[in-house]
């Protein structure tokens, strides 16, 4: 956990406002059964079983790997900067720093066994590299980070948010005029108008989890599409409670699934770029019926090398 002071940034200690709070529980319990039992809900786990209950258990129960893909490993390192940019003082956030920034922690992040695995040649890297950084300096058609009040960067909550267990990891928490402010990098593209409070959600959950700790309330909660908008929401208590709702129904169906060793699959378009095609015939199949009624498998989806669709 890294935090920085409000005007000047730089080294600080823990966030003091966000010490305590009532804790998730350990990482793993076990039923009298011996089946798993989830021990929390973070937003990408909940997020995963509303999506796919299958592909829940695969990830969360069988423990089988779903390595990050091209994207998520952009993300990682243009959140990476981002925080160590954020953790500078005021007058030295611009995009010289940042492009300092990034040669330093490149190395490391080139060495990652996850990015390793993604097998790019020199060209590939060099283009991994100029759409990191494209994401990067996209921060600065949204905002001057230089004027940036940051109270906390990566800041990992963990609590118990509507009587469930929850961690999430806070890319940014900041101090406004009206109040704290939760902010979260996105690299990806903006969502389409229907998925809104969908993603929305993500930051409303934050901003609950910060409550439960502090006793204090975001005022707003943001994500922040480097280079393209910012949607912002204002965290009323009634928004956080629409998304601590849906939270403990996702929590609720997750522990009916457990109990009734029942995790259904939800297929869909999705199927083709999920990981563990291979273990699902319900997938396969909805794949096979798309294509043969004329939809085109995406070229750069994973299900497009997978024999029993293509």
């Amino acid at each position: 956990m890294t935090a920085t002071a409000a005007s000047e940034g730089g080294s600080s200690p823990e966030v003091a406002w966000l010490a305590g709070g009532q804790p998730a529980q350990a990482d793993q319990t076990e039923s009298m059964e011996g089946a798993p039992v989830p021990a929390h809900l973070s937003p990408t786990s909940a997020a995963t079983f509303v999506q796919c209950p299958r592909r829940w258990k695969l990830r969360y129960v069988d423990r089988l790997p779903d390595p990050p893909g091209l994207p998520a490993m952009v993300g990682t390192l243009a959140h990476r900067v981002l925080e160590e940019l954020l953790n500078e003082p005021s007058h030295n956030r611009n995009p010289e720093r940042a492009r300092q920034l990034a040669g330093q922690v490149w190395p490391q992040h080139a060495a990652h066994p996850e990015f390793v695995q993604l097998g790019l040649d020199a060209d590939g890297q060099r283009a991994y590299k100029w759409r990191v950084w494209r994401a990067i300096e996209g921060l600065w058609h949204l905002e001057d980070p230089a004027e940036v009040s940051v109270l906390a960067t990566e800041q990992r909550i963990e609590v118990m948010v509507g009587g469930v267990p929850f961690v999430g990891i806070v890319d940014r928490v900041d101090h406004h005029a009206e109040g704290v402010v939760i902010t979260d990098y996105k690299s990806g593209q903006p969502p389409h108008p229907r998925r809104v409070d969908e993603k929305l959600d993500q930051v409303l959950l934050y901003a609950a989890a910060v409550a439960s700790a502090t006793g204090e309330r975001p005022v707003a909660a943001r994500l922040l599409y480097l280079g393209a908008t910012v949607i912002e929401i204002e965290a009323t208590p009634a928004a956080i409670e629409r998304a601590v709702g849906r939270l403990t129904e996702t929590w609720q169906g997750l522990q009916a699934a457990r109990e009734n060793d029942d995790y259904p699959p939800r297929t869909g378009p999705l199927c083709a770029w999920c990981p563990y095609l291979e273990q699902c015939a319900e997938g396969q199949a909805e794949l096979r019926a798309r294509t043969s009624s004329g939809w085109v498998l995406p070229p750069h989806a994973p299900a497009a090398a997978f024999r029993h669709v293509a």
